[in-house]
């Protein structure tokens, strides 16, 4: 891609982030709760989840009116799942996942809270459940701009399936991307689930 034309793109995803972000956080905290709710019950229901053994979820940033997948976490114990979060190498600035507790999770100088750096790393993972700002059909999303998930996928995507959450105002007819974006397999909503993979736009 051109130096101009990655400028310019970098710049529509910018303004966009922003855009979706004061959408997100002025809906309210009972809205997006009752959304929540749904997201999660689609993802239960899901194959790649239902299959799995060991499943990656984030916890939300309550603040930012982020998908809470708690409420999956208990679940997925419960049927004897390894549940694992992201976790930020300090020194490094790269994130990976590792097993680890609710109550183990802490905000550690990143924005969220992730697992001890003594937890162990989930490898391998048999899904791994990805937040988004905005997302298409095309399984392209649109994050905080650092680049964590789409330099971690590709370390466990494949055999991991890849599942995109989003409220179903945050899904788009196109997000853009870099050529360095990686695509999620799957699309959860609160009204819809996408099979991504297949690349078309709905």
């Amino acid at each position: 891609m051109p130096v101009d034309e990655r400028d310019l793109l970098g710049r529509v995803k910018l303004e966009l982030r922003k855009r979706m972000r004061g959408l997100r956080n002025t809906t309210p905290a009972s809205a997006c709760a009752a959304r929540s709710k749904k997201i999660v019950e689609r993802l239960s229901a899901h194959p790649a989840i239902v299959s799995a053994k060991s499943v990656a979820l984030f916890w939300p940033m309550e603040d930012k009116h982020e998908v809470d997948l708690r409420p999956l976490d208990a679940e997925l114990r419960a049927r004897g799942v390894r549940v694992a979060y992201p976790a930020i190498d300090a020194k490094t600035g790269a994130m990976t996942f590792r097993f680890a507790l609710p109550e183990e999770l802490e905000e550690r100088g990143f924005g969220f809270a992730e697992p001890p750096p003594i937890a162990g790393e989930a490898q391998p993972l048999d899904a791994v459940v990805v937040p988004a700002l905005a997302i298409d059909p095309r399984g392209h999303r649109l994050g905080y701009g650092v680049g964590y998930y789409d330099r971690a996928l590709p370390r466990f995507a494949p055999p991991a399936a890849t599942l995109g959450v989003a409220y179903d105002f945050q899904l788009l007819v196109e997000v853009p991307a870099f050529e360095t974006d990686v695509a999620l397999d799957w699309v959860v909503t609160d009204t819809r689930t996408i099979d991504a993979s297949l690349r078309t736009l709905a």
